[in-house]
């Protein structure tokens, strides 16, 4: 995630969204384009051939970021994604275990989501304040931590869809199902959990908050209060 150019950010007097701090739609780019090779692949040449078209455009999308400027870090480690998945279907012969890394991706960050509310330390306000430059700053803002913590039940919830829809496509062998699934639930998904959340952040902040740029910090405070 990216922080917005300067010539995109709101103006005053436009309330500034979710979409205006985190930035543009790269990673629909990362985690659609190798599975629908994948699946062309693999209609077309079988298993290998389905493996042999997802790295190729898995590649071809790395070089496609790191001309753009993205950072190598990021890029290798969607790159590698890619061929982790490919070499779990090469092991087990299934061309669904193509996406079994994707569902255990889905577990894991439905859990973190989850146990990151908990503890208050909502990963949505962490991502923000990492875009923003505030460090846990935000956490000593009582509202924004709580507003965070309901959004974030959001993000959480993606996940959970994500594993109710792939998970019985997968145990069917749905290889196709499961290519249309990831299109579907990545961006569109992820755009409407941008649009819901900033409406949740929005309700939960009391009235004349200064916004996410700017936490109500009292001068006295020396550590968050619960959610």
């Amino acid at each position: 995630m990216t922080s917005t150019p300067e010539r995109e950010r709101p103006s005053r007097d436009r309330p500034e969204s979710l979409a205006d701090v985190l930035g543009g739609r790269r990673g629909a780019v990362d985690a659609t384009v190798p599975p629908v090779a994948f699946a062309v692949g693999w209609l077309v040449a079988g298993l290998w051939g389905g493996v042999v078209a997802a790295v190729a455009a898995g590649a071809a999308v790395a070089g496609w970021r790191l001309r753009r400027g993205d950072r190598p870090r990021s890029v290798l480690i969607g790159l590698l994604a890619v061929c982790v998945a490919a070499l779990i279907a090469l092991r087990t012969g299934r061309a669904t275990d193509f996406f079994l890394l994707q569902l255990a991706s889905n577990a894991a960050s439905g859990l973190a989501w989850a146990v990151s509310i908990v503890i208050r330390w909502p990963l949505l306000g962490v991502v923000v304040g990492a875009a923003l430059g505030q460090r846990g700053r935000w956490r000593r803002d009582p509202a924004l931590l709580r507003a965070y913590a309901r959004a974030s039940w959001v993000w959480a919830a993606t996940y959970l869809l994500r594993l109710a829809v792939f998970v019985p496509l997968w145990l069917g062998g749905q290889v196709l199902s499961l290519v249309v699934a990831r299109v579907v639930l990545t961006w569109p998904l992820v755009a409407a959990a941008l649009a819901v959340s900033w409406l949740v952040i929005r309700r939960s902040l009391p009235p004349g908050h200064p916004g996410l740029r700017h936490p109500a910090v009292p001068s006295d405070a020396d550590s968050p209060v619960g959610t």
